[in-house]
């Protein structure tokens, strides 16, 4: 049966890439939304694809704020519903990692030291995507960015992928899920519990980025699947600080993760000895979040 909400919130005609894993994650976010939402979206590629003037593909209301505050400018948007007395409609924070690892992270950790009834979503494409794929906070070991190119003397980034499940668990945030591209009823399903959530919740989805991860634009389902089965990037659920959900179930066997790194241009230069290292990463995953 067609879903009612399949475009009724995002509409087709945008000018994002074809094949965009971030779009195709927003297209499930958006069935899992309903008609009382307002969303503050960040400065980013979900922005400048989908409003460029003077048209919109947003069938809600719909704010675009700078790169680092769109959590402000929703808290700003709560306090004006309380004011009204409006307890029905739900405030949606949408962003990419930029926005939300490094440059708006100190307004992200205000409106949760406030407990604010809000639902922010993060789009991880692990890379500053609509600026020239710089490295983020989010950008993973090993990866070639404009910032952190690979070379002879380089492996690329040297840094490890910030854990911003820990960053919204240790705020206290009700509601924290992890999901990907690869499994967009997972995203609407988690939409859904988040948006049942009194008080603050998180939701982080990985999007794989065409250009970004040098991949085809046929590929972007099949590396967000790939993510969650080699460990790299579980599906989990938190509620109230507790692990209640993730695909590292007993019995899990992760595949190599090579499997999942050699379909990736940004990790062409990878050796032998630097992907033993990344799967040490899956590994950590697993004795961290195995249920």
């Amino acid at each position: 049966m067609k879903n009612s909400n399949e475009n009724k919130f995002l509409s087709p005609g945008h000018n994002a890439c074809a094949g965009c894993g971030q779009l195709s994650a927003a297209q499930a976010v958006m069935r899992g939304l309903n008609e009382n939402i307002i969303i503050a979206n960040a400065t980013g590629c979900l922005e400048v694809t989908t409003t460029a003037y003077p048209q919109s593909a947003w069938g809600l209301p719909w704010i675009h704020s700078l790169f680092e505050n769109a959590a402000a400018v929703a808290s700003g948007i709560l306090a004006s519903l309380k004011q009204k007395g409006d307890k029905k409609t739900k405030v949606v924070v949408q962003a990419g990692d930029g926005g939300t690892f490094d440059i708006g992270l100190g307004l992200i950790s205000g409106m949760w030291e406030r407990g604010e009834n809000i639902l922010y979503i993060c789009y991880d494409t692990e890379a500053y995507s609509n600026t020239g794929i710089q490295a983020s906070g989010s950008t993973p070991y090993g990866a070639s960015t404009t910032t952190t190119p690979d070379g002879s003397a380089s492996i690329g980034s040297t840094q490890g992928k910030k854990d911003m499940l820990a960053i919204a668990l240790a705020h206290g945030v009700k509601y924290v899920a992890q999901t990907t591209t690869g499994f967009p009823d997972d995203i609407t399903n988690k939409v859904k519990k988040a948006l049942s959530v009194e008080g603050p919740s998180y939701i982080q989805i990985l999007c794989p980025c065409i250009p970004g991860w040098k991949i085809n634009n046929d590929q972007a389902v099949m590396m967000g699947k790939s993510a969650v089965q080699t460990a790299l990037y579980p599906l989990l659920e938190y509620s109230d600080g507790q692990l209640i959900s993730s695909s590292l179930k007993k019995g899990f066997q992760a595949r190599p993760a090579g499997e999942y790194l050699k379909n990736q241009g940004r990790f062409k230069h990878l050796k032998d000895k630097d992907i033993s290292l990344i799967e040490k990463l899956a590994q950590a995953n697993i004795d961290k979040y195995k249920i």
